[in-house]
């Protein structure tokens, strides 16, 4: 069996979601833990100082290293000075795997499944964060609506198509991507409280997709059967949902032990898998480590 290889995801989320597993993929034993720093970045910098070279790769959880529209990535300031602490060992954000991982899952569901995508209203809460999922929901028929100016910047003004987020991305993202993170998505004790607002757009739709933080932050006392599409929840997340009304929930990466992990943790055990610099690693090295492992979305029925 061989070492046991660990994987720490340093995250700018609440220390209250940590959580840690055993598991094992393709014959090789994992240590998986995530370690929040209640959106203390300084803190997320001194703990990869410490674990650097220790450990086998680090996730960077809670933030994105890049912003993604069209062909075009925009690296974020905040999360390059949190990468920049690790000198030794490899840290990924999950970009490499959400281009490739959730693109499949939105296959999955249209070949696979019950779930309708085509003509359905899909309200995706940040394309910048998830593009690959963006494109292959909108290539499958769905009728996209984009909130990153309403839910990342407070701008009432939906976007609907990929050639929008594209155009409104060049002329953002110079000043967004320099702007403190706190200010664009929920850190620290932020992601423990909901404060419904924008219900109007969850209301209009038939599917919810995105980021987990952004869906719960804002998430309206009542739907009515919507679907979500999302990455990293917990039991009481899971529970919340229900009890909002939620009816069936899409999880992107596997559950482990009674949760889902985020991609950058997921992407960290690729890159051990892989056994090569982050840099080299391709789109066709990950569709390949997806087909031998076989991962499947989770699919929970909350009715």
């Amino acid at each position: 069996m061989g070492t046991v290889k660990r994987i720490v995801s340093v995250s700018l989320g609440s220390a209250r979601r940590d959580h840690a597993v055993d598991a094992e993929f393709l014959g090789r034993r994992f240590r998986i833990e995530r370690i929040g720093t209640d959106g203390d970045i300084q803190r997320a910098i001194a703990l990869i100082r410490e674990l650097d070279g220790k450990v086998d790769a680090f996730g960077m959880g809670g933030i994105d290293l890049y912003l993604s529209a069209g062909r075009r990535r925009y690296v974020l300031r905040d999360a390059k000075k949190i990468a920049a602490a690790a000198r030794q060992t490899p840290i990924v954000d999950g970009s490499g795997l959400k281009n490739t991982l959730e693109r499949r899952v939105i296959e999955f569901l249209v070949e696979r499944t019950d779930i309708p995508i085509a003509h359905r209203r899909v309200l995706m809460v940040a394309g910048v964060d998830r593009f690959g999922m963006s494109e292959a929901l909108a290539a499958a028929g769905a009728e996209m609506t984009f909130g990153d100016l309403v839910f990342g910047l407070g701008i009432p003004i939906a976007l609907h198509s990929l050639t929008a987020l594209d155009l409104a991305a060049r002329v953002l993202a110079p000043v967004v991507t320099q702007m403190p993170f706190s200010m664009l998505y929920p850190t620290g004790d932020k992601q423990e409280r909901v404060l419904p607002k924008h219900a109007a757009y969850y209301h209009a739709a038939d599917i919810i997709a995105g980021d987990f933080h952004f869906i719960r932050r804002y998430l309206p006392e009542r739907l009515s059967g919507q679907v979500v599409i999302t990455n990293t929840v917990t039991g009481e997340d899971i529970q919340l949902l229900r009890q909002r009304g939620v009816g069936r929930l899409v999880t992107t990466t596997p559950e482990l032990h009674g949760r889902s992990f985020g991609t950058n943790v997921l992407e960290g055990v690729f890159v051990v898998l892989a056994g090569k610099p982050v840099a080299q690693i391709t789109a066709a090295d990950y569709h390949r480590l997806l087909d031998q492992i076989g991962l499947e979305p989770r699919i929970v029925d909350l009715r």
